[in-house]
């Protein structure tokens, strides 16, 4: 009878509890929407600097993130490299010559990271291939073709075809450097990237540095909930073929995206706070609404609850209709924001949210102009029973309000 009763007290007033119902749908279709678009922004953010920057595991000579001197090549490369081979965790892995130095051209000079790699097993790591605008992918036809970015074409007045000189110091000390023709030129969506990098084959920077080895080995895997575990298994298997043999490969630092990315962490743990602060601030000032719905809807009844206590029906049955009252609006309210916050985040994860407006600076952080909001069911199921929770508490305090009456004090009570 409780819930019967309580069923059709919460459609006493359609137009106020219309209200409070509409109130709660769109904020909880606003918080999810920002929780999405947050998410958005760290997941295009992650899947950018995996594909561009880190993969999903590095390998380097210990030393070498301090300071990436052209000596300090990864050691036991070949043993190394069997391994990758032979691990059903991994998708596929490409080998890096990496030198830093000078790009010129007849207009400009600049600072450049030059990456010397692998024709065939780089562009199943790095998707450079597919953001050529202008030119084609490297090739072995030619003498020292090089690919650059927009950025750096525009800065240095370069085009395809163009001719600039790369400089940089070899493994001896001396000043080495070589005349490119360039072949390509790419855009990725981080400026910061494009302005720092340029691609050439190995073999040429190899001949040109005179190393013959490695200082980058990257490697994606197919399972991205594999890594830290195929990052610990390549640790101990380094330190036990150390141990128990001549190898060097113990000189060698394996490290995951994360670590690769330390700020990236940090921005991913305070998104996360983030929502739930966004969440718990809807919440509270949701809350107040209920209350402020429920003292409205139960001083009116004011009356009509003295007349049922004088009847015989106990406090805490008056206590549970009115909290019974508010997990129904909880409920009803809940659900409909859910369920239409399912079907907008639907939409715009189809169709993206263009911030083309934004595009200049979302590139320096290495963010696509479009983003696709993405929410977790875990999320939604946070929300929803949050949400529900704080509307049952909600009628605590006005149900409190009135049992306190006595039923005379109650049935005189004008209306």
């Amino acid at each position: 009878m409780l819930v019967k009763l309580a069923w059709r007290n919460v459609w006493r007033n359609k137009l106020r509890t219309s209200i409070i119902l509409g109130a709660m749908i769109f904020g909880i279709a606003g918080v999810m929407l920002m929780m999405g678009f947050m998410n958005g922004i760290i997941d295009n953010l992650i899947k950018n600097t995996i594909q561009w920057q880190t993969s999903h595991i590095q390998i380097h000579q210990k030393n070498y993130a301090l300071n990436p001197d052209i000596n300090l090549v990864i050691d036991d490369e070949a043993e190394i490299t069997k391994q990758l081979e032979q691990a059903p965790q991994v998708k596929a892995w490409t080998s890096r010559t990496l030198v830093n130095g000078m790009i010129a051209s007849a207009r400009s000079t600049r600072g450049i990271q030059i990456n010397g790699i692998d024709l065939e097993s780089e562009p199943k790591i790095t998707p450079i291939a597919d953001h050529i605008l202008e030119g084609e992918w490297l090739d072995n036809k030619g003498r020292n073709p090089i690919l650059v970015s927009q950025k750096t074409a525009d800065r240095l007045k370069l085009r395809v075809g163009s001719k600039v000189v790369l400089t940089f110091t070899d493994i001896t000390g001396n000043v080495t450097g070589a005349a490119f023709r360039v072949r390509g030129i790419f855009k990725t969506s981080s400026s910061t990237f494009d302005d720092a990098n340029v691609y050439v084959r190995k073999s040429d920077i190899q001949q040109l540095g005179q190393v013959y080895h490695d200082h980058e080995i990257a490697i994606l895997l197919y399972d991205e909930a594999q890594v830290s575990a195929f990052r610990d298994q390549l640790s101990h298997d380094f330190s036990s073929n150390h141990s128990s043999s001549n190898h060097s490969s113990n000189n060698n630092s394996v490290q995951d995206w994360l670590q690769l990315q330390p700020l990236l962490s940090t921005m991913l743990s305070s998104m996360n706070a983030g929502n739930q602060v966004i969440l718990v601030i809807f919440v509270i000032a949701m809350g107040f609404g209920i209350i402020n719905i429920l003292l409205m809807s139960v001083f009116e009844r004011t009356r009509e609850f003295g007349v049922l206590m004088a009847v015989g029906m106990k406090k805490g049955n008056i206590r549970r209709l009115i909290i019974l009252e508010s997990g129904f609006i909880g409920i009803i309210g809940a659900g409909s924001g859910v369920i239409f916050s399912l079907f907008l985040l639907f939409i715009l994860s189809k169709t993206g949210i263009p911030l083309e407006a934004m595009a200049e600076g979302l590139n320096a952080f290495g963010i696509d102009s479009v983003l696709y909001p993405s929410v977790s069911f875990s999320d939604y199921v946070t929300v929803f029973v949050t949400v529900w929770c704080v509307s049952v508490l909600a009628g605590l305090y006005p149900a409190h309000q009135i049992i306190k009456k006595k039923p005379v004090e109650a049935m005189a009570e004008k209306q």
